[in-house]
């Protein structure tokens, strides 16, 4: 533990919202210096071992829950590591093992909320992770043809741009432990992590997009380190952020953070092989773009086999940006 508990008291409340592995690289960073700490984490997923849980159990996607759960569980290296093994053979096959103990407590418990409050405690979760809605979410992306895809595993592949991206059921309620975080919070954090799939399914949740819109929370954006093929490809740094408060409706940034460290060749070169480039920080269109939030830029860029953000600068560089848009917001009254 990187703080003592007496210092943790003195700490910010932060939630974080988002899912995949963004979302859990950040969370390992927070955790270091708040326990005051919950992670919002989208229900959208229909592929892979959370799509194959969903349909034959009928529960809502468990794999980016169980990812945030082991991210920010203090049970210590082995029960993590277990939680996070994959079966390589067998009916198994594909099946991490906190899907299937998530599926379980979810049998056991009769409902899929309870079976994650019951896994933060099991887990020893600094702070809580809390799915966004209860609701069995599919999202639908309309692309600039016309046409539209349906379901979150195919709305990444598509190779045609994304013009609105919408929820079906469009009234999906927001769970009263989300709202009251957003609005409790003294930082909101929105991604990183996947634009259309991560990220922006929490925004279009009315509950979650009104509350971002009201609460008195310093709110930051983070700006994916690399596009995705199909989803963001050719996107700068500005365009997320268009993206982000097109479905927002208003603007609740008050600062963006974005990536301007280099990546090593061998993987830049392995990126492009599969469609993806760093995303570029055009400065100059970002101011125009993020009306009157604060643009930070930092190398935070962390590479061994993957590009990721780092999670200890990331974490501290958002705290910073609090701590200092805090204080103008107090001075102004």
């Amino acid at each position: 533990m990187a703080l003592f508990p007496r210092l943790f008291r003195r700490s910010p409340s932060v939630v974080a919202i988002g899912g995949g592995t963004g979302a859990s690289g950040l969370l390992r960073g927070l955790k270091e210096h708040t326990d005051k700490l919950t992670a919002i984490v989208t229900v959208a997923d229909d592929g892979g071992s959370s799509g194959r849980f969903r349909k034959e159990f009928g529960m809502l996607p468990p794999g980016d829950i169980r990812n945030c759960l082991a991210a920010l569980s203090d049970a210590g290296p082995v029960l993590e590591r277990l939680f996070q093994y994959r079966f390589e053979e067998g009916d198994l096959k594909g099946h991490p093992f906190g899907n299937i103990f998530l599926a379980a407590l979810t049998q056991v418990t009769g409902d899929f909320q309870l079976a994650v409050r019951e896994a933060n405690r099991v887990l020893s979760v600094r702070g809580r992770v809390l799915p966004a809605t209860s609701a069995k979410l599919s999202l639908v992306a309309e692309h600039e043809d016309g046409s539209k895809t349906t379901g979150e595993s195919l709305v990444g592949k598509v190779s045609k741009p994304v013009k609105q991206l919408s929820i079906k059921p469009e009234d999906a309620p927001a769970g009263n432990e989300v709202v009251e975080s957003i609005m409790a919070a003294d930082l909101v954090l929105l991604g990183p992590g996947s634009l259309y799939t991560s990220v922006l399914p929490n925004l279009l949740i009315p509950g979650i997009r009104d509350a971002l819109a009201r609460t008195g929370a310093v709110v930051g954006y983070i700006c994916n380190i690399m596009t995705q093929p199909g989803e963001t490809h050719g996107f700068t740094a500005s365009r997320h952020v268009e993206v982000i408060l097109q479905h927002a409706r208003e603007n609740p940034l008050d600062f963006v953070v974005v990536n301007t460290g280099t990546i090593p060749d061998r993987l830049a070169q392995s990126y492009a092989a599969e469609g993806a480039t760093a995303v570029e920080a055009d400065l100059a269109r970002m101011a125009q773009v993020a009306g009157a939030a604060r643009v930070v830029t930092a190398d935070l860029v962390t590479a061994d086999h993957v590009v990721r953000h780092n999670p200890a600068r990331l974490a501290e560089l958002c705290l910073q940006l609090h701590r200092e848009i805090a204080r103008d917001k107090a001075k102004a009254g």
